[in-house]
């Protein structure tokens, strides 16, 4: 078979065969977390639970019971996501706030100093994703 030109396919594969193909041969190796599982609340404090973690790229979830919050937390060489995964919660991004609700984010930029607080009587839960990786620290909670 000679060289294909791009978007072209032999005619023995259906539109996104290869793609299936591909995605079948990586998927087996996928380290998949189900966030459900890492939800616990403690009276005595947040509750970190690591979620994903690699040389370019950490997460955790954090949750956050009536009256709880983290911070402030801060990296100068990491941005940050934060996402309210379920409750509602209020976020001082530096002299800014702001108010959450379940879905959405804030974009956190590297040097920022960063404090959540639940601002519920119910549980919150957020998802905080960095990159890269912010060196270790102690928690400060």
């Amino acid at each position: 078979m000679g060289l294909l030109r791009s978007g072209t396919r032999p005619p023995s594969l259906p539109r996104g065969a290869r793609t299936a193909q591909r995605a079948a041969g990586t998927l087996a190796g996928v380290n998949a977390t189900d966030l459900r599982d890492l939800v616990h609340f403690s009276d005595d404090g947040p509750v970190h639970a690591p979620v994903h973690e690699s040389e370019r790229l950490w997460s955790e979830l954090v949750c956050l019971d009536r009256n709880q919050g983290i911070g402030p937390i801060a990296d100068p060489g990491s941005d940050a996501i934060c996402l309210v995964v379920t409750g509602k919660i209020v976020v001082q991004l530096d002299r800014g706030r702001k108010r959450l609700s379940q879905w959405e984010t804030i974009l956190v930029p590297a040097g920022s100093s960063l404090v959540i607080t639940n601002a519920s009587p119910d549980p919150a839960v957020v998802l905080l994703v960095a990159a890269p990786p912010p060196p270790a620290r102690a928690s400060t909670d």
